[in-house]
């Protein structure tokens, strides 16, 4: 069985391409390049240095979110065109699910962090089977680190991302907290299949149900939400 692998869920892009369990090509850049322009040519890429024919693929796994608004949209936009041209399935895969395999020998929790902005963080714990202690989702980094606090395990933080709130987690983990090398950091889109890989595969169909993990509203939605409330707040 032949897998599509792609991450485009924040600034790193992944692509890789699995044969029967055995990776033939894996990319993956941190480099910030428009998604909507890098990821197909790296995707056709892919597949010509894998000596792959589009129509040769069985199953797309995709990283379905949270992460950017636009990447996320974009990788998911590509797969789901992909896998609906070929007829074949589509699986999703939590972007922060990824970055935690790549940490799946450490003895502890995994913490991944994806900056939000004004101190929050895309992030969830996972145990080193990738079991979710706490769900993904959009936090405020000092709820993180405070359920977090009250854990007895060293905690592995991986992510680009960590160093902007590196502070603040030693400061409130102290020794506890780990550093993942810089190497861990970066999505690699063959733990996405590995991941898709444990799922049921779903029909053909669902396809055009597949939706991103977007974990928080849009700013154009808060925006109206506010407003909202304003002309609510000036009718009573």
């Amino acid at each position: 069985m032949i897998w599509l692998g792609i991450d485009t869920s924040n600034v790193p892009l992944s692509i890789a391409v699995v044969k029967d369990n055995q990776l033939l090509v894996e990319w993956t850049s941190s480099i910030k390049v428009t998604h909507s322009v890098g990821a197909m040519p790296a995707v056709e890429e892919a597949l010509k240095q894998a000596n792959i024919n589009p129509g040769e693929i069985d199953v797309i796994a995709v990283a379905e979110g949270p992460g950017s608004y636009t990447g996320v949209r974009i990788g998911v936009t590509i797969a789901k065109t992909l896998a609906w041209t070929l007829k074949i399935p589509l699986v999703g895969v939590s972007s922060l699910q990824t970055i935690a395999g790549n940490g799946l020998l450490f003895n502890g929790l995994i913490c991944p962090i994806m900056d939000a902005r004004r101190d929050n963080v895309f992030s969830a714990i996972y145990t080193n089977d990738l079991t979710a202690d706490l769900p993904d989702g959009h936090y405020a980094i000092e709820t993180i680190l405070e359920k977090l606090a009250l854990k007895q395990e060293n905690v592995l933080f991986v992510g680009k991302d960590v160093s902007i709130h590196w502070q603040a987690i030693q400061r409130v983990l102290g020794d506890r907290a780990i550093r993942a090398p810089f190497y861990l950091d970066l999505p690699k889109a063959s733990v996405v299949i590995e991941q898709a890989m444990k799922k049921p595969l779903p029909s053909i169909e669902e396809t055009h149900h597949f939706v991103p993990e977007y974990k928080r509203i849009t700013e154009a939605e808060t925006n109206w939400l506010a407003e909202q409330q304003k002309v609510g707040e000036s009718n009573d």
